[in-house]
């Protein structure tokens, strides 16, 4: 009985072993890109007007999926590159100021140093020194407001930031912070409130290659999920400070309704005018034409709806989408699309914050 029972056993390990085997041995499944769908993307998250709304929408054409985000759910991001770099959220118009008093730190820092200061759009009388107070408008992480983060902690200088409140995000109390680097290869962040002086908190942030960013609430302390794995978006949706003309003069200024390419992960744009092919009629024989993929961030931006009525050469263009306008996207596979958008606010039969597109394949990657 017991020889019987020990072939048994013999028998069913030979099996498990077989079946392992043969699962390694299986092919991996690659799901094809979608072929194109229409999606309305979700961009509000309660009552708020359209034009303040809530979220950043993340859109991923090969895989036809939309990441609704509230913008307010994070202050800072936290680049997950070979450079340090850490972002203000552009979505709730966040500015900052850095300190460059000789041996300031988070216990010095007060109200004081904040007499005078903004660190805020303003929309009904903006300047062009006001984009001290923001991240580059195109994106470029050598052009941020908190410095390259050195790897000698004495080097890194004291934040005053104001969370903002862009798009109807309700105040919060402004921070003090700074940032360096950790032993594990990562970051610190040490912050607090303009009058702490004692009661600081610490957040280790690390970094993690599947990710643009890894971005920090200021309000919980917590490392938060605020953006797809950089593979797994190709657009945002989203309120934004972006920038327009006053005069002759460039400013800083909120919009509703940008969308900005996933520029870090690969992905490029070009804008195609209806008048030379419509978007029902380009296909991907149109590709071999003049066409210019960039990776401008703002490629896309608020070219592809108007907000007031434009008039050209005695025609006008009403307030909606412009039917005039569509967009190629190639992702960061290769995979190109053609989109359009469909509506956005009443006047087009669409929502405010809750725009409709269209995207159709027009060649897979290889």
């Amino acid at each position: 009985m017991i020889k019987f029972n020990s072939m048994i056993a013999i028998a069913l390990v030979a099996i498990t072993f077989t079946a392992c085997k043969k699962d390694t041995n299986e092919p991996i499944v690659v799901v094809p890109p979608s072929d194109g769908s229409t999606l309305t993307l979700n961009g509000l998250i309660a009552s708020e007007l359209g034009s303040a709304a809530g979220n950043s929408v993340y859109v991923d054409f090969s895989r036809d999926k939309q990441t609704s985000v509230a913008r307010a759910s994070w202050d800072l991001g936290f680049y997950c590159g070979a450079d340090f770099r850490v972002i203000l959220n552009n979505t709730t118009s966040a500015g900052a100021k850095v300190m460059t008093t000789a041996n300031a730190s988070l216990a010095t820092v007060n109200e004081a140093d904040t007499l005078g200061l903004t660190l805020a759009v303003s929309q009904a009388d903006p300047a062009p020194s006001h984009f001290a107070f923001f991240d580059a408008i195109d994106g470029n992480l050598s052009n941020t407001v908190i410095p390259a983060i050195s790897a000698t902690a004495a080097d890194n200088k004291v934040i005053i930031l104001n969370r903002g409140t862009g798009g109807g995000i309700a105040a919060k109390s402004w921070i003090k912070l700074k940032v360096t680097r950790n032993g594990s290869g990562g970051y610190t962040l040490q912050y607090g409130k303009i009058k702490e002086t004692t009661n600081f908190t610490t957040v280790d942030v690390p970094k993690d290659a599947n990710f643009n960013f890894k971005f920090v609430s200021l309000t919980n302390g917590t490392v938060v999920s605020a953006e797809p794995e950089k593979t797994n978006w190709d657009l945002v949706w989203t309120y934004s400070v972006y920038q327009t003309t006053f005069g002759s003069t460039l400013v800083p200024y909120n919009f509703s309704d940008l969308v900005f390419i996933n520029k870090l992960a690969g992905v490029t744009a070009a804008v195609v005018s209806a008048s030379t092919k419509s978007y029902a009629a380009f296909g991907e024989s149109d590709l071999s034409g003049s066409i210019t993929f960039s990776s401008a961030r703002d490629v896309i931006g608020s070219n592809w709806r108007l907000t007031q009525p434009v008039t050209t050469n005695g025609v006008t263009a009403p307030i909606g989408v412009k039917a005039d306008t569509f967009f190629l996207v190639k992702d960061a596979s290769g995979n190109i699309y053609k989109l359009k958008f469909n509506s956005f606010i009443s006047n087009d039969g669409g929502t405010r914050g809750k725009p409709v597109i269209e995207y159709k394949l027009l060649k897979k990657g290889q």
